[in-house]
């Protein structure tokens, strides 16, 4: 083979196999010639050997890649070093540090080999003679273990030095029992930490009396039509209980719509107490209790009335005290209705008439939305209603717009609207679908031509969407019309009466 590339093995250009040229006896002078070249160069190599790694030989004496005879070597055997004109042969593999029995590099000897680009930036890690160096990390100290046990707690609490949460986190490493105990121990740590919120979930009393009926059922139940009202006020009275004598007095706007128009009257939480016990009591004047008006008299038996008489009535402002005549009468409705279990007795409001049970469920709905004004006065958060009975305020709401859409139209608040057409009681008419989301929420088909008609899905001419509790800010005059967030499609007369109906149910 001619002209041999200078990474192929020797035999493969040296004649091992006799080459190209091989031949016969006449070729025995120039294999005598290369035997006697080998024997010179392995000559030079032992020579080399014994010289150390001048010539990049091994540890053993053995010729390194570099050195006479080495791969790098011409193969005349003359021992001079390699060619300089001819290309240098693939190194030897070198052996690994780890196999040559010696101690390995420590992290301050590696701070020396920064100029190798193997090594990148440890040239500057701990270099004692660079001012800018980072410092190398300290290494954790030997603690022994029962003072390694006594950080735990410490440790939990992350109230150790960095030394020490070092040594401690590498001895949970290692030791099971420390491990377990650090665990409990961060566990109890998560106990500790105060709750976000110092609010109850609003869902909690039910989910406890529950439980509790569930072990017990009592002897006499409360009706589930009256759960709101019992709810809303338990949780009214919560909120009462936390404030202090001087947020008593801490104003409060009750807002409301009257003539289509917003209304207001400035009072103090105190003074919503006393308006909430006042018309509270034309459920117990129904239900044959005690007025708590006793010998004040009022010039019309209206929630407005009765509250302006109550308020008026009264020497000086109303404080705490007023908490317990009305929290004790809220107890007496519940209680009384528990034993009567009527739900149809009528309650009158002056202008109109609820069944026992709506007037609850209206007064529930009150005591939420001026519970609200009140946390709102004294910078306290306040949650809407549970779903089940959100849902039933929104549908007493959406019960009562037929008939206060009735009475607009016959006050001349309200135009009759295109294609009104009356129908015979119970027959399905023109309607409006008002669609409530979120929690509580349904649909219900309004209709709109007379209170006695029936809603229907085919004679729909309008859809509002509103969200639950935007519904019942509505409802309460604390969103105007024109305001409320609503999604509308179909007769617009239609829906700005509606609208406009619902802002009306609002009263003092």
């Amino acid at each position: 083979m001619s002209d041999a590339h200078p990474y192929e093995a020797y035999g493969e250009h040296e004649g091992f196999d006799g080459g190209e040229d091989a031949g016969g006896a006449g070729d025995a002078g120039d294999d005598k010639g290369r035997q006697e070249s080998y024997e010179s160069r392995e000559a030079g190599d032992a020579a080399a050997g014994a010289e150390g790694g001048d010539h990049g030989g091994g540890a053993d004496g053995s010729a390194g890649p570099g050195g006479p005879g080495g791969p790098g070597s011409p193969p005349n055997g003359t021992g001079k070093g390699p060619d300089p004109a001819r290309k240098p042969r693939i190194p030897m593999p070198r052996s690994s540090v780890e196999d040559s029995g010696r101690p390995l590099p420590s992290l301050h000897e590696l701070g020396d080999l920064g100029g190798l680009g193997g090594l990148g930036g440890l040239g500057d890690l701990g270099d004692p003679g660079n001012p800018a160096a980072p410092p190398l990390p300290p290494l954790p100290p030997d603690l022994p273990h029962h003072v390694l046990k006594s950080l735990l707690g410490a440790w939990a609490l992350a109230a150790c030095a960095p030394e020490e949460t070092a040594a401690v986190e590498e001895h949970l490493g290692s030791c099971g029992p420390c491990a377990d105990e650090a665990l409990r121990l961060r566990e109890a740590v998560g106990l500790l930490h105060p709750p976000e919120s110092l609010d109850l979930d609003p869902a909690l009393r039910t989910r406890v009396l529950d439980g509790c009926l569930d072990r017990r059922p009592p002897r006499i139940p409360v009706p589930g039509w009256a759960d709101p009202y019992d709810a809303e006020t338990a949780r009214l009275d919560a909120l009462l209980q936390d404030i202090g004598d001087s947020e008593w007095h801490a104003p409060v706007r009750l807002r409301w719509f009257e003539a289509d128009r917003p209304t207001s009257r400035r009072t103090t939480v105190a003074g919503v107490i006393a308006h909430l016990l006042s018309v509270d009591g034309l459920v117990a004047v129904a239900l044959g209790l005690d007025d708590p008006l006793g010998e004040v008299t009022a010039d019309a038996p209206t929630p407005s009335a009765r509250t302006e008489a109550y308020w008026g009535a009264s020497q000086r402002p109303y404080n705490r005290a007023v908490r317990r005549p009305w929290r004790e009468q809220s107890h007496d409705l519940v209680r009384t209705v528990s034993f009567t279990g009527s739900r149809t007795s009528p309650v009158s409001y002056g202008d109109f008439e609820l069944s026992l049970q709506d007037a609850l469920l209206d007064r529930a709905f009150e005591c939420w939305v001026h519970a609200e004004d009140i946390a709102e006065a004294v910078d306290y958060p306040y949650e809407p209603p549970s779903p089940r009975h959100l849902h039933g305020m929104i549908d007493l709401g959406a019960r009562m717009l037929p008939t206060v859409l009735a009475a607009r139209r016959q006050a001349g608040r309200a135009a009759p609207g295109k294609g009104r057409h009356l129908v015979p009681a119970g027959e399905p008419g023109r309607s409006l679908r008002l669609e409530i989301e979120g929690s509580g929420g349904g649909e219900w088909m309004v209709p709109l031509d007379s209170p006695a008609a029936k809603g229907s899905a085919e004679h729909e001419v309008a859809h509002v969407a509103l969200d639950g509790v935007e519904f019942c800010r509505l409802a309460a005059g604390h969103v105007s019309p024109e305001e409320a967030a609503a999604g509308q499609d179909g007769d617009r007369e239609a829906i700005r009466a509606v609208l406009f109906a619902a802002a009306s149910l609002s009263r003092m």
